[in-house]
């Protein structure tokens, strides 16, 4: 009776697996099978004048950690956040001992080397001695200067103290105690898809809105072009400088960034050609690729009218994409081509 059981089981074990397989198989056999009418548009670039619309967040221009290169106790901090401070500013006050330690080894120094110099002069002494005080002199002024920079630390620039993280009398141990952000100009980092790499040079002023102002318009320069293109993305870095005299505009806010393109070739397809993902933004089309359905992803540039920009490494001109029938296919359909659109209709 066992054994019965035993075979039986590994019968319909069998069946499943077989049964899973001919589902694969028959999966496979309709996709290759079933025929799709569909309508396809070959590409042509046409002229357009071209504006790239990008988003970003706003930074400060320059912001400094304020982080003593020495540990101990903060014997005074003379601002507080939203604190605004002059270039040269002194910002905290670290405990003094070591500096006072240093003080008083230089001026000792000091004085011996004065006495030295006369000696050297008169050869009463070797060069040896010499150079071995001389250098001890050397080396002890930058330790003083070290400390200096170190205990009472200023300000590199002018700007406003966006955090605090410690209180007087407290022990530094190596978060920042302050940080310092310029806001009166600011700075964003946009990245551009690597088709528009020729077109943008350093010095290009373009424009900028934030939601939070909808009726004013910034402008800003192109500072930085990044010379190198990110392989995973295919885009490139520019960094954007923006005058921010009045301050009405805030490190970390969101911004839209316009830059006049001139007028480029580009591929433009009907709006409905272009699919998205569910759960993604992701956009796909579909390519004719000799009568299969191939889905290549693209980035969608402007919109004009009915029409939108597609960018894509792997679509050139008088490729032939499907803009009808194109929401029942998946990669490998076989097509049946029932019309074909100009791209200029």
């Amino acid at each position: 009776m066992n054994k019965f059981i035993q075979i039986t089981g590994i019968a319909v074990s069998v069946i499943s697996l077989m049964s899973c397989g001919g589902n694969k198989d028959s999966q496979k056999n309709t996709i290759e099978n079933n025929v799709e009418r569909v309508e396809i548009m070959a590409l042509n670039k046409e002229k357009i004048a071209h504006t790239l619309t990008l988003s970003t967040t706003l930074q400060g221009y320059e912001t400094m950690n304020v982080s003593p290169s020495l540990t101990g106790k903060i014997e005074q901090i003379n601002v507080d956040v939203g604190s605004r401070v002059r270039q040269g500013q002194t910002l905290v006050v670290m405990d003094q001992n070591q500096l006072n330690t240093a003080r008083l080894t230089f001026a000792n120094l000091k004085v011996e080397m004065n006495r030295m110099e006369s000696l050297h002069k008169t050869g009463s002494i070797s060069q040896q001695a010499y150079d071995q005080l001389k250098l001890q002199h050397d080396q002890t002024e930058e330790t003083l200067a070290f400390l200096e920079r170190n205990t009472f630390v200023k300000a590199d620039f002018s700007g406003v103290i966006s955090a605090k993280n410690y209180e007087n009398g407290e022990l530094y141990s190596g978060a920042p105690i302050l940080i310092l952000t310029q806001i009166n100009t600011l700075k964003a980092l946009v990245n551009i898809p690597e088709t528009y790499y020729p077109l943008l040079k350093e010095g290009k002023k373009v424009s900028l809105k934030s939601d939070i102002y909808p009726n004013q318009e910034f402008t800003a320069t192109i500072e930085t072009v990044y010379p190198t293109i990110d392989a995973t993305t295919h885009t490139f870095q520019v960094k954007l400088k923006i005058p921010n005299a009045k301050e009405i505009l805030r490190p970390g806010m969101f911004a839209r960034v316009n830059m006049e393109m001139g007028e480029i070739e580009s591929l433009l397809v009907p709006h409905q050609a272009v699919l998205k993902l569910q759960g993604s933004n992701e956009r796909y089309v579909y390519m004719n690729d000799n009568g299969i359905a191939k889905r290549v992803v693209v980035t969608l540039g402007q919109r004009f009218d009915d029409k939108v920009e597609i960018i894509s490494n792997e679509i050139k001109e008088n490729d032939q994409i499907v803009i009808t029938g194109q929401s029942r296919l998946v990669t490998g359909s076989k097509l049946e081509i029932i019309n074909k659109v100009s791209s200029e209709e």
